[in-house]
C-alpha cells in the first residue's frame, strides 16, 4: 500500500475573486459538487492505500479538516508554518511517513487538479506501484492535447517495458519510459515542435517513490534542506487533528521545487532512475478562468453559466453569480464573475492578467485579496452583511455542538438576535439560553461566549457598534480550537 501525500498549500490568485488568500481554489467546488481537495481524495477510491497525509498552510487548517470530515475519512494534516515550495513540503511528508513505516511508499498529488477520467488515473497509479517499490522515482506525464506554453514538459527517453498492474488489459499494455530530461515552459513555436514530436509530456507534478529513497536523494543533492526539515520535525506538536512542525527550523529551509532540487540533477547524473508513465485522463490544473471554462459543462452557445444568469446573443462566455442576477447581451469570450463583494469582467484571452488586479489589491492592502465576505471559522462561518462608520452587521452560523472562544472586546459592544436554533450565551459568568426571535446585549469589556447546544445549525444576526470594529479586537481567554 502507499500513502497519498496531498499538497494543498497554493493560493490560486489567478482565479480571483473566487479564490482568495484565506480560501483558495483547492477548497472551492469549481468543477463539481465537491471541492477540488475532496475530488482529489475521492479519486483514490478503489485503490488500496493508507490514510492520506495532507500538507496545508496554518491559515487553512480548519477548512481542510472540515472538508475531510465531510467525506467521513481519516487523514493526517501536516501544517506548514511558512511556504518553502514543494521539495521541503514533500520532505516533511517523507519524514512523517517513515516514522510509521520504514518502507513507506508515497504518492504525491496536488489538491487543485481536475482529472476527468478517474479510472485511467487509478490504472496509472497501479502501474507505478511495482516500479516505485523497486527504488525508481516515477512521475506521471500528461499526454498533451495542444501546444501549451504555461506548463513545463518532460521529454521521454527509451521505453522501459510495459505495466504489470492488475486492474485491466489497458494497464497491462501501457508503456513507460525513462525520463530524458525536464524542460522549462517553452515559447509557442517550441511547444508546437514538442507536440509534433510525440516525445514530450506536460509535467503534472505528480510523483510516486519510496520515502526513504527521496530522503537519501535530498541528503545527496540538498543536504541543507534535509537538515532543516529534520530539525523542524524533531519536536512535533500535535494539536487536535493537526501536526505542527518547528517554525524557526522550517523557516531556515531553502525554498525550492522538487523539479529543481531533485529531478533535474538526478536525470542528468543518473539516467534511467526516473521513469515517466503517460497519463491521458482529461487532466487540467485549472490555472485560470480559461482553463476553468475548458473543463466546465457548456450550453449550445459555448457558455458556462453558473448561478442566477440570463443571456441573449452571448457566446463562449464564463458567467458565474454567487448572489445577484447577471444579464449579458451581445457579448462573446468574456469572463464575468460576481461574488458578494466583488465583480470581475475580463476578456477570456486576458483572464490570466487578473494577477495584476490582485497585485493592486495587495499594494492597497485591501481585504478583498485575502477574505471573502463570507468567512469560515472552525465553529462555523460569518457573513458581513453591512457596515458603516461605527457599526457592522454580520450573519453568524454556528455548527451543532460548536462554541466560539471565551472572549472580550475593548472597543465594541455586540447585540445578538437569534434567527433559528438555540444559543447558550454566557456573559460575565451568567449563562442563559436564547431561541428564535430572542436577543441579548454584550457591553464593551464583558467576557462572553456563544455555543450551539442543539442538533441543528444556530443562525443569528450580530450588530456591532463602537469606535473600532476590526477582527483583531478580540482577547481570548479560552478556545477549544487552540487559537491564541
Amino acid at each position: 500500500m502507499f500513502i497519498p501525500v496531498v499538497m494543498a498549500g497554493g493560493s490560486g490568485t489567478r482565479l480571483w475573486p473566487l479564490s482568495r488568500g484565506n480560501y483558495p481554489k483547492q477548497f472551492l467546488a469549481l468543477a463539481g459538487e465537491h471541492s477540488m481537495l475532496q475530488q482529489t481524495l475521492l479519486r483514490l477510491k478503489g485503490l488500496s492505500h493508507q490514510a492520506p497525509l495532507l500538507i496545508c498552510n496554518e491559515e487553512h487548517r480548519f477548512i481542510a479538516a472540515e472538508q475531510i470530515r465531510q467525506l467521513s475519512t481519516q487523514a493526517t494534516i501536516l501544517l506548514e508554518p511558512v511556504g518553502r515550495n514543494t521539495a521541503p513540503a514533500i520532505a516533511l511528508a517523507a519524514l512523517q511517513a517513515i516514522q510509521q513505516d520504514a518502507d513507506a511508499l508515497l504518492l504525491v498529488l496536488a489538491a487543485d487538479h481536475v482529472i476527468a477520467d478517474s479510472a485511467a488515473f487509478r490504472q496509472a497509479i497501479e502501474q507505478a506501484l511495482p516500479v516505485a517499490q523497486q527504488g525508481q522515482l516515477v512521475t506521471f506525464g500528461i499526454v498533451p492535447t495542444h501546444a501549451e506554453t504555461g506548463y513545463g514538459y518532460i521529454r521521454r527517453g527509451a521505453a522501459t517495458g510495459t505495466a504489470t498492474g492488475t486492474a485491466s488489459s489497458r494497464v497491462a499494455t501501457t508503456p513507460r519510459f525513462v525520463v530524458d530530461c525536464f524542460v522549462e515552459k517553452p515559447d509557442l513555436n517550441t511547444a508546437e515542435q514538442y507536440l509534433q514530436s510525440g516525445e514530450y509530456y506536460w509535467n503534472s507534478g505528480m510523483f510516486m517513490f519510496r520515502a526513504e529513497r527521496y530522503l537519501s536523494l535530498l541528503a545527496h543533492y540538498q543536504p541543507a534542506m534535509l537538515a532543516a526539515c529534520q530539525a523542524a520535525m524533531a519536536e512535533l506538536s500535535p494539536d487536535l487533528d493537526f501536526v505542527r512542525v518547528k517554525k524557526d527550523a522550517f523557516a531556515a529551509c531553502p525554498d525550492n521545487s522538487i523539479d529543481y532540487a531533485i529531478m533535474e540533477p538526478l536525470t542528468r547524473e543518473q539516467p534511467g532512475v526516473v521513469e515517466v508513465i503517460p497519463l491521458d485522463a482529461g487532466w487540467n490544473d485549472v490555472g485560470g478562468f480559461a482553463s476553468l471554462w475548458d473543463v466546465s459543462c457548456k450550453d449550445q452557445a459555448g457558455n458556462v453559466l453558473q448561478g442566477d444568469v440570463l443571456t441573449h446573443q452571448t457566446h463562449n462566455c464564463f458567467v458565474r453569480s454567487e448572489q445577484q442576477l447577471i444579464a449579458t447581451v451581445g457579448v462573446s469570450d468574456l469572463v464575468v464573475i460576481s461574488t458578494k463583494d466583488a465583480l470581475l469582467v475580463a476578456h477570456k484571452d486576458h483572464a490570466q492578467d487578473v494577477k495584476h488586479i490582485v497585485a493592486q489589491l495587495k499594494q492597497q492592502q485591501r481585504p478583498e485579496v485575502t477574505f471573502h465576505r463570507e468567512v469560515y471559522r472552525p465553529w462555523g462561518k460569518y457573513d458581513s452583511v453591512d457596515h458603516g462608520e461605527r457599526f457592522q452587521v454580520k450573519r453568524i452560523t454556528v455548527k451543532p455542538g460548536a462554541k466560539l472562544s471565551v472572549q472580550m472586546h475593548h472597543h465594541r459592544a455586540e447585540h445578538w438576535i437569534v434567527v433559528s436554533g438555540t444559543a447558550r450565551v454566557t456573559i460575565d459568568g451568567v449563562e442563559q439560553y436564547l431561541t428564535e426571535n430572542q436577543s441579548v446585549y454584550i457591553p464593551i469589556t464583558a467576557v462572553h461566549a456563544l455555543e450551539n447546544p442543539g442538533k441543528v445549525p444556530l443562525e443569528l444576526i450580530e450588530v456591532q457598534s463602537g469606535a473600532y470594529l476590526g477582527e483583531d479586537d478580540i482577547v481570548r481567554f479560552a478556545d477549544r480550537y487552540g487559537r491564541t
